[in-house]
């Protein structure tokens, strides 16, 4: 029996990158049926809603979405569309890989291998109780941690490492400052830690972390944090290994996940048939994980990795002549 998986093609040049690759899945012969469905830009023109209840049907019939970025208008609805999206889906887990390709813009093209689990639905960045006084000379908002909330990521971040053979979690924090919030989140993850002794298990102060990470990031394996430190760290993790271009994204819940490019929809270049759809592609990977078909996700990595290291058909930012559809198809023809 196929699974059926709802598909959100995004807007700029999010479509171009998902055709990409949903033909490199379809020569994968993953089985996936899919379910096309709008958010963004691409759904208020046809339905003035940026999140249309029935992409949200689909999702929670699914239970699984593989999503291209999307634009949330400025002034217009949500905040975020993506945010609103873990909200309504309750995706507590926002896992981001980062690991060093051969030829890419990256100082460390053979060292990095890690994960950073964010969470995702509280503390600061979920922007709770912002406010702006009547005179405009002071701005607040409310920073929310909770029990469940840390120990649900923290345990998540220890099951990974776990489930994938890694060997140490790192704590990441500003305990020693912010003593009641991040306090609570250090001492819950301890607690957490302390179930897993077969796990490494160091803590780190987030600026310290952020030092460490530039100078040697092979020292981490996986890195949990709270929302708005993790939205920092991973993106500097993106960095260390060539950009949000080789930049996926998980958005895991109990009842649901979605599956992503982290990087925006490039308005920029939409439409030239030259993004890069490796993030995706590798977002693709993070999903047939997900689904328990690891073998099919190792081959698409290989296949990716070969690809890259043939310089074969890159697009522009990766130094190559190559089209979003060329690249596609000399990374499907790697995949054995």
């Amino acid at each position: 029996m196929k699974t059926t998986i709802a598909v959100i093609r995004g807007d700029g040049i999010g479509p171009e990158i998902m055709d990409a690759t949903l033909r490199v899945l379809d020569a994968l012969g993953v089985g996936l049926d899919y379910e096309f469905v709008d958010a963004g830009l691409a759904a208020y023109e046809k339905t003035g809603e940026l999140l249309p209840q029935a992409t949200l049907d689909a999702i929670a019939r699914h239970r699984i979405a593989l999503k291209s970025p999307l634009t949330t208008p400025v002034g217009e609805g949500f905040s975020s569309i993506n945010v609103e999206l873990r909200r309504r889906f309750d995706l507590y887990a926002n896992v981001r890989p980062a690991i060093s390709f051969p030829n890419t813009r990256s100082r460390f093209p053979e060292n990095v291998d890690l994960i950073t689990v964010r969470e995702n639905t509280e503390g600061a960045y979920a922007g709770e109780g912002q406010q702006v006084s009547e005179d405009g000379a002071t701005a607040t908002l409310v920073q929310k941690i909770t029990r469940r909330g840390s120990e649900r990521i923290v345990r998540y971040a220890f099951d990974l490492a776990v489930r994938t053979g890694r060997r140490k979690v790192t704590i990441v924090h500003k305990a020693n400052i912010l003593k009641s919030t991040s306090g609570l989140f250090l001492k819950v993850a301890r607690e957490v830690a302390a179930q897993y002794p077969s796990i490494q298990c160091n803590e780190l102060i987030v600026d310290n972390c952020c030092m460490q990470l530039v100078m040697k990031p092979e020292q981490f394996d996986v890195i949990v944090t709270t929302n708005l430190f993790g939205d920092i760290i991973s993106d500097l993790c993106a960095g260390l290994v060539g950009g949000l271009g080789l930049a996926p994204g998980a958005n895991i819940g109990t009842d649901a996940a979605i599956f992503e490019a982290v990087h925006g929809s490039a308005p920029d270049i939409a439409g030239k048939g030259i993004a890069n759809p490796c993030a995706l592609l590798l977002g693709a990977a993070q999903m047939l994980d997900h689904l328990q078909r690891p073998e099919l996700a190792t081959r698409l990595r290989a296949a990716i990795r070969a690809t890259l290291a043939a310089a074969d058909r890159l697009t522009p930012d990766l130094g190559g002549q190559g089209t979003t559809t060329s690249f596609a198809e000399a990374i499907a023809s790697r995949l054995g």
